[in-house]
């Protein structure tokens, strides 16, 4: 890492500096995140405790066996109590077109229904959206971000052994289970894929989600699909395929279930996922400045139109049902 020319931080030649401004008097950072084991749960706070250098940040999940204790409304009342004016909440995720992501813009009050899974799913945490929900400021989630590139190229080289020249990288994420949304992450993670093979020089480097939470059979076509891109890969380099997983952090699923997913191919795969990394703390920092440069655009109206696959009123109903 190297300061740049802004007074921002320079990684892997992409600049994630806040342009030089300096942060907001009276503002707090709420970061969202799914939710995981100990040390799952502890990358993520590693990165907020990078971010709050710069801004007081707290950290609230979705899911697992900690997100009683870390309710998105106590984190923002705690910022509120502790003098934050301005609440900017950042969501840790890969997409912004996701179930997760929907749970998110219901609890800053983007929108008022959710489907029935996502809604029991903050009800058995016993999350809830705070009174001052509409004053909050939503940010994108990771979306393919600059700031990945240069994390995603340091982990397949890691897992070459230092040189990916002549070799071929395939990028494996979770995905959704909608085919909408299907389209919208490999947008993304497409040109975020393109980043990575210039940056760490391979010869080819390809996309694969295993939409983890559709139907089995659809999860199952999705795996298949990703076998046999790595299968066409190693044929055209004649290596074994780098495999690096697009997840938030290291877990269940890049420690069993991709593996499980790979078994009989031969690879070199790294389970890590994106945190911990400097640069994530990077893009926090830009996401921040950026809703705060344009606060009105951040919050937006809310939505009353209730998705496709069912809903739960929420907004009157404490147990979501």
């Amino acid at each position: 890492a190297q300061s740049g020319a802004t007074g921002g931080v320079v990684y892997g030649g992409v600049a994630t500096a806040t342009a030089g401004a300096e942060p907001g008097a009276g503002v707090g950072v709420v970061l969202v995140a799914h939710g995981g084991g100990p040390a799952w749960n502890a990358r993520v706070d590693s990165l907020a405790e990078l971010v709050d250098d710069a801004f007081p940040t707290r950290v609230a999940l979705l899911m697992g066996k900690q997100a009683a204790a870390r309710r998105f409304q106590d984190q923002v009342a705690a910022l509120r109590a502790a003098g934050a004016q301005r609440i900017v909440v950042v969501p840790v995720l890969m997409s912004s077109h996701s179930g997760h992501y929907e749970q998110v813009r219901y609890l800053t009050g983007r929108v008022d229904t959710l489907s029935e899974v996502m809604a029991h799913h903050l009800a058995m945490a016993g999350i809830e959206r705070p009174d001052d929900a509409r004053a909050l400021i939503l940010t994108p989630a990771l979306d393919g971000a600059p700031e990945l590139a240069p994390v995603v190229a340091e982990r397949a080289l890691r897992a070459a052994g230092g040189d990916l020249t002549g070799r071929a990288v395939l990028l494996m994420g979770h995905g959704p289970s909608s085919a909408v949304d299907y389209a919208a992450w490999m947008q993304a993670l497409r040109a975020l894929a393109d980043s990575v093979r210039e940056r760490a020089g391979a010869a080819h480097v390809a996309v694969g989600l295993v939409r983890d939470d559709a139907p089995e059979a659809v999860r199952a076509e999705a795996v298949r699909h990703i076998r046999d891109l790595v299968e066409l890969q190693e044929r055209a380099t004649g290596y074994p395929v780098v495999v690096v997983p697009l997840l938030v952090a290291r877990g269940y699923l890049s420690e069993r279930k991709f593996p499980a997913d790979l078994e009989g191919l031969e690879v070199d795969y790294t389970p890590d996922g994106v945190l911990p990394h400097p640069a994530l703390a990077a893009w926090v920092r830009r996401r921040v400045m950026e809703a705060l440069r344009a606060p009105a655009a951040a919050t937006g109206p809310v939505e009353r139109s209730a998705p496709a696959d069912g809903v739960a009123g929420l907004a009157g109903s404490p147990h979501g049902h």
